[in-house]
């Protein structure tokens, strides 16, 4: 092993100290010079803007539950498109035809769950078991 092995990783250790006591000096000095004076008001929790209404631990609709997990889902999907654009100059014709067919099926997916009501949020479930 050379003699300068560990020397190179030199300037990253002072980054992560430098970064680790600014953290901590910010922190530390609020802390210390911080105006504090809780109210009622400053101890409630955050609900938008909003006075609290209920019980915290109330049941969500399944529908919100499917409606986030589909958003992450298609987000996840539209982030490839991003690579295949940057890229679409080498690709050429393949690469245009491969991309029509990715969104031809996450259009299709997307029809599916639509026709299935999932995005309806007004429509209530008239049996058990449907979604």
């Amino acid at each position: 092993m050379p003699d300068n092995y560990f020397a190179r990783y030199l300037p990253l250790l002072i980054h992560v100290i430098v970064a680790g006591a600014l953290a901590t000096g910010i922190v530390v000095l609020s802390w210390l010079i911080g105006y504090r004076k809780p109210t009622r008001a400053k101890l409630s929790p955050y609900e938008c803007g909003m006075t609290p209404v209920g019980d915290a631990r109330e049941r969500f609709s399944v529908k919100f539950y499917l409606v986030a997990m589909l958003f992450i889902l298609f987000d996840v999907e539209a982030v490839f498109l991003y690579p295949w654009a940057v890229i679409l100059r080498e690709l050429k014709m393949f690469g245009f035809w491969e991309m029509l067919v990715y969104i031809g099926i996450v259009l299709v997916g997307f029809w599916y769950v639509w026709k299935k009501g999932v995005l309806d949020w007004g429509a209530v479930s008239s049996g058990r078991g449907e979604v």
